[in-house]
């Protein structure tokens, strides 16, 4: 395999390290960024805010003058708040939306330039499931996501005359230390009869029980390396499954299920 270099946001745990992992494996040369002091092992670390567009050009510009390339850009920086949206704080919900979706948009944009330029390029975007089938009580988390999914889309068209192609990956329930890092809200919880509890509750029992971060990394490294890659694709078969009949079963059906499941 001729020379790879890649950049992963959020790469000092989770999903982002089981991909920094995946690809080092590979024989890619990575670096990775966080905003911890230390970076993973097979990586080079670089400490910045992905919510701070100055500094993710920085980082951007630093790997491409130490290496003369960027080949591929792993986005997985993010992180999850859950509550009633009438006692989501406003803040709480645009610094949800500035860390999972404008933190990629921050990073892409310091990106494109040098890819398009190259005519070359893999840009992979960690998204979710609950950007497909929207979570109750994890509205914001779902609303980043899904909108992810729409950038993804979008850019894939005004991308493609320059090589440069996108794709959104996502992933369902992963045990990893992204469900203690949570932001719980419990307000309202006994305005809503302990609804918010109780769907929380079913979904980090769900996400311990999950699969391991390091099959959605192993399926990061084959779209950040396969020749051409879908707008979107969902990590493992269930997940798929589930996807699928989200889009071909009436949508009022599908928001019932949900109910059951998480609203209830």
């Amino acid at each position: 395999m001729l020379k790879k270099v890649a950049l992963v946001t959020g790469g000092s745990s989770g999903i982002g390290a089981a991909a920094v992992r995946a690809l080092s494996r590979a024989g890619v040369t990575v670096y990775e960024v966080s905003r911890r002091e230390i970076g993973p092992q097979g990586a080079v670390h670089i400490p910045a805010d992905v919510t701070d567009e100055a500094a993710m050009a920085r980082a951007v510009r630093a790997v491409i003058d130490a290496e003369g390339q960027l080949d591929i850009l792993v986005c997985c920086a993010g992180f999850g708040i859950s509550g009633a949206v009438e006692y989501t704080e406003l803040q709480a919900a645009k610094r949800q939306l500035d860390v999972n979706f404008f933190g990629v948009v921050n990073t892409v944009k310091a990106a494109l330039p040098h890819m398009r330029e190259r005519g070359s390029g893999r840009i992979v975007v960690v998204s979710s499931v609950a950007g497909a089938i929207a979570i109750p009580f994890q509205t914001y988390y779902s609303a980043s996501k899904a909108a992810l999914n729409a950038y993804v889309s979008a850019l894939r068209g005004e991308l493609r005359p320059y090589g440069v192609t996108v794709t959104a990956v996502m992933p369902g329930d992963i045990a990893t230390g992204f469900t203690d890092a949570r932001e719980k809200s419990p307000l309202g919880d006994s305005q809503y009869g302990g609804r918010v509890s109780r769907s929380v509750g079913r979904m980090e029992r769900d996400e311990r029980g999950g699969m391991s971060p390091d099959v959605v990394g192993a399926y990061i490294r084959r779209m950040a390396l396969r020749r051409s890659v879908p707008p979107a694709s969902t990590v493992g078969v269930s997940y798929k499954a589930l996807v699928a009949l989200a889009r071909i079963l009436p949508a009022r059906l599908v928001d019932y299920v949900v109910y059951l499941l998480y609203a209830k």
